[in-house]
């Protein structure tokens, strides 16, 4: 028994908001219009076609700062707050770590931001190293 009210949609069945519609494997946006807009005429609509295109995510980097036994907590705290612009609350957190289990990874971004972080804290003779995660 066959009920046409609930045939399973494919994507080539689908049209999305804004007239993006699926053609084989791309994504197809409508420009123009379609039908009568206030008894007007009907206007064929022009097809522009879309590349895909991968995208490269670049892996995550990270800061991690290393326990000195140089350093007091109060400036390792204020130096994390210039670098990573943390709460002093954070700041104590980390530092806490740091003197506990000897790091703390401060930082996960891009190795650049990763890089300037780095900088910022050895400063003043902390121990960082920047590394791929």
């Amino acid at each position: 028994m066959s009920d046409d009210r609930f045939k399973a949609m494919t994507l080539e069945d689908m049209t999305m908001p804004g007239g993006w519609s699926v053609n084989g494997s791309s994504w197809r946006r409508r420009s123009g219009v379609s039908g009568r807009l206030l008894g007007g005429p009907v206007e064929t609509p022009d097809v522009q076609d879309l590349e895909t295109t991968d995208i490269a995510v670049a892996p995550p980097w990270m800061t991690i700062l290393h326990n000195c036994e140089c350093h007091t907590f109060e400036e390792v705290v204020r130096q994390l707050m210039k670098a990573i612009g943390c709460s002093e609350e954070r700041g104590w957190e980390l530092a806490w770590q740091v003197h506990n289990t000897g790091k703390a990874v401060v930082k996960v971004a891009t190795e650049a931001e990763c890089v300037r972080v780095g900088n910022i804290l050895a400063a003043i003779g902390l121990i960082v190293t920047v590394t791929q995660s």
